[in-house]
């Protein structure tokens, strides 16, 4: 699955990866060595790419692959601002976040052939409107605030300024297009998560 999913990010975005001698992936490389060396995973096959393309975003793959895409390099503006991307999506790998939404995924997989064996329509509890707002997008807003709290603990001791996660944030906030609901997203909303944040710190 890991294998898979890195070949469909590679075809998709293969050749707008910035090579490793460029600025961008120098500055992003800098500050995830220094997350990865007190993150515990220093044995781990780490690899980081920069993707030159607008999107404001970054996001990692089983085994340890994070990609960075340039367009969010303007609102990190610094390298408190990058640890603070690089802390949160290190953490889903430490976290194993990508092998517990399988986990919960099988459990409900699960739950539907019980419910058919019983005799009653899984479809009634589990179609496409309860599974994705009440089950996988609060599951997934779960796995964001973990990320979130053990990213500002590895920013912390790999001595960068956790603080400027909420600036982060808040410069997102400022980018963001008139975002979706937090009850129909995946993710914390911004100002949820500049809250959140505010406290841990």
């Amino acid at each position: 699955m890991a294998i898979q999913a890195y070949n469909e990010v590679m075809h998709q975005f293969g050749r707008r990866i910035l090579p490793p001698n460029h600025p961008y992936t120098r500055f992003v490389k800098r500050v995830a060595e220094r997350i990865v060396q007190v993150s515990g995973m220093e044995d781990m096959k780490w690899e980081f790419y920069v993707i030159n393309s607008p999107e404001k975003n970054a996001f990692v793959l089983p085994g340890g692959k994070v990609f960075v895409f340039t367009g969010i390099l303007p609102v990190v503006e610094n390298e408190d601002g990058m640890a603070a991307v690089l802390g949160h999506e290190i953490s889903h790998q430490l976290a194993r976040h990508s092998a517990e939404k399988l986990s919960f995924a099988k459990i409900l997989f699960a739950l539907q052939y019980t419910l058919l064996l019983l005799g009653i329509d899984p479809s009634f509890v589990f179609n496409r409107l309860t599974y994705n707002f009440l089950m996988m997008m609060p599951f997934s807003r779960k796995c964001e605030k973990e990320a979130d709290n053990i990213g500002l603990q590895l920013m912390a001791q790999a001595c960068f300024d956790p603080r400027e996660s909420i600036e982060v944030w808040k410069r997102m906030e400022m980018h963001a297009e008139n975002g979706v609901p937090q009850f129909a997203s995946t993710h914390p909303s911004h100002k949820n998560r500049i809250k959140l944040l505010t406290k841990e710190v």
